[in-house]
């Protein structure tokens, strides 16, 4: 069957063109917007980097859904930035930035320009494609993905003939 034989699993690489620019580009995505997104995580948890929308004051412990956003931005940015469970990582960052868009911002506006929306936009749509193509190389999903060997099959020895 072809999906058998064809199917993905979450352990394995992305399919990117194996060009010098995407072997080293797609990482950096990754980088970058892991670390971008946790610094939203820093600033929100802990009054950082200018605090939660800009307060210089951290979002209290517990309030819905602002503390628990600044939870999940700083754990999967940390996760997305070094590479770590990338994809589900990513998959749940997506997935806080779409409820973040449709309940916060796209009331106000139907265009992410209109309602303020287009950061959390942009977000939802750069982790979705991390969480569908993977991490890539520089990330430790790749290292722990190539010191696993597969268990070596059993050689049958021949049988040996009576003399």
């Amino acid at each position: 069957m072809w999906i058998a034989r064809n199917a993905r699993f979450p352990h394995e690489e992305c399919q990117l063109p194996s060009t010098n620019a995407a072997r080293i580009t797609w990482p950096l995505f990754r980088i970058v917007v892991g670390l971008l997104f946790a610094c939203h995580g820093l600033a929100s948890l802990f009054g950082l980097l200018g605090g939660a929308r800009g307060s210089g004051e951290p979002v209290p412990v517990g309030v819905w859904p602002n503390w628990y956003a600044a939870l999940i931005q700083l754990s999967c940015g940390l996760l997305v930035l070094i590479g770590l469970a990338t994809r589900p990582a990513a998959i749940l960052a997506s997935g806080s930035m779409a409820y973040a868009y449709f309940v916060v911002h796209q009331p106000d506006g139907l265009m992410p320009i209109e309602n303020g929306g287009v950061t959390p936009a942009l977000y939802a749509w750069s982790f979705l494609l991390i969480g569908v193509l993977g991490a890539g190389s520089w990330s430790l999903d790749a290292l722990i993905s190539s010191r696993r060997t597969p268990a070596a099959a059993p050689t049958a020895e021949p049988a040996k003939q009576p003399a």
